[in-house]
């Protein structure tokens, strides 16, 4: 049992800068009050706790490849099978693949995060390799898979036995993974999409693809189908949707009607020249929004980094004042639910994900946001367990 004593806590789902102790037991909060009381005290007297970041859309095993095919095109660099990133991740070997991913993993566990969200390409050699690289590192991760085999050309209208073949792609994904993750609808048929996300919700498990990155997919996905990949994606049945930078017609207000999150990935839409997210245009529609640091090839997976450039650049972009705790909700309290966990939020009965650190300045949430680094955070806790205290 743990008592995190004196601090200026980030409390509930507002967020709300709170002066209480946080009694864990177990793995859960079990009570946050000014009176909570037992436990091995952890003095965290001027210092903000509040929820250990979400890190909501990670390519992990691009962490081989980093600052390779700036300036090229987002075709030429991600764009399966033969961009650049995959031809270079195919000549990558084990061991280079395992010990970059372990030090991302490191390293967002010095910055805060605790759980990530990863697109694992590479089948389940692939995910093998994160479970390999992440043995001895106390961070969630949340793997949604993809089978190479999804991209294969099947015959349309699709045989029983073309079903069945997918059905038995995404099983052998999902024994070990949380879920599946698509590239897009650039790469396959929506007959073998619907096949993939309906297995995937008979076993309770997460659908997720990358849609509306940037105009020219969704003209080309307007021109040949009549619609965008956002309405492909909601028809479908995925359950997140990557970047949403470049929505068109209906597509916000049809995200919002199917209750649908979307996780934003500003850094590496800015770094790829594609555009930047409408972060406060979907937040004023009540979508529910996530914040992920995307491809290592372009980016750190400091989620404080990405933080603070999302509020300034939305800031810059629409030149009107936008909430910074909306930014901070967006990399904990908001992903949580969108995950299916128990995480995100400081409350009785969640689970005690938990980062301390050192008030910077008067306003705790902007002293997250545009002050925190590693050096600031003086404790971090997973499940109710210590990950480190400084």
């Amino acid at each position: 049992m743990f008592n995190i004593k004196n601090g200026l806590v980030l409390y509930g789902p507002e967020m709300e800068p709170t002066k209480a102790n946080i009694l864990i037991e177990d793995n859960s909060i079990v009570e946050v009050s000014p009176h909570a009381n037992g436990g091995k005290e952890i003095d965290a007297r001027g210092c903000i706790v509040s929820p250990s970041l979400i890190n909501s859309h990670v390519h992990l095993g691009d962490s081989v490849v980093k600052d390779i095919g700036d300036g090229k095109s987002i075709a030429d660099i991600v764009k399966p099978p033969h961009g650049l990133k995959h031809r270079l991740l195919a000549r990558a070997q084990p061991p280079d693949v395992i010990n970059s991913m372990k030090s991302s993993l490191q390293e967002m566990l010095d910055t805060g995060t605790t759980t990530m969200v990863d697109f694992r390409e590479g089948g389940v050699n692939g995910i093998q390799l994160l479970e390999k690289a992440g043995e001895d590192i106390p961070l969630r991760k949340v793997t949604l898979g993809r089978h190479d085999g999804f991209l294969q050309p099947f015959s349309l209208p699709l045989s029983k036995e073309g079903k069945l073949e997918i059905i038995g792609y995404t099983e052998e994904i999902l024994e070990s993974s949380a879920g599946v993750g698509l590239s897009g609808f650039g790469e396959l048929e929506e007959e073998v999409v619907k096949i993939i996300t309906q297995t995937c919700h008979r076993r309770g498990k997460l659908a997720a693809i990358h849609a509306a990155e940037y105009r020219e997919v969704q003209e080309n996905s307007l021109s040949t189908t009549g619609k965008t990949e956002v309405q492909r994606a909601l028809e479908t049945g995925f359950d997140l949707l990557i970047h949403v930078t470049s929505p068109l017609n209906r597509d916000l207000d049809l995200l919002k009607e199917n209750d649908k999150s979307v996780v934003c990935c500003p850094r590496s839409n800015g770094s790829l020249s594609v555009g930047i997210p409408p972060m406060k245009e979907m937040w004023e529609k009540g979508i529910n929004l996530l914040l992920g640091t995307d491809n290592l090839m372009f980016n750190s997976p400091n989620m404080f980094r990405e933080m603070e450039y999302a509020l300034k650049v939305t800031r810059g972009l629409y030149r009107e004042y936008f909430p910074p705790v909306e930014i901070l909700k967006m990399a904990t309290v908001n992903a949580g639910p969108a995950l299916g966990l128990n995480i995100g939020c400081i409350e009785e009965g969640m689970l005690a994900d938990i980062m301390i650190t050192q008030q910077l300045s008067e306003n705790p949430i902007l002293s997250l946001i545009n002050r925190t680094e590693s050096k600031n955070i003086i404790g971090l806790m997973t499940d109710g367990k210590l990950v480190y205290l400084r």
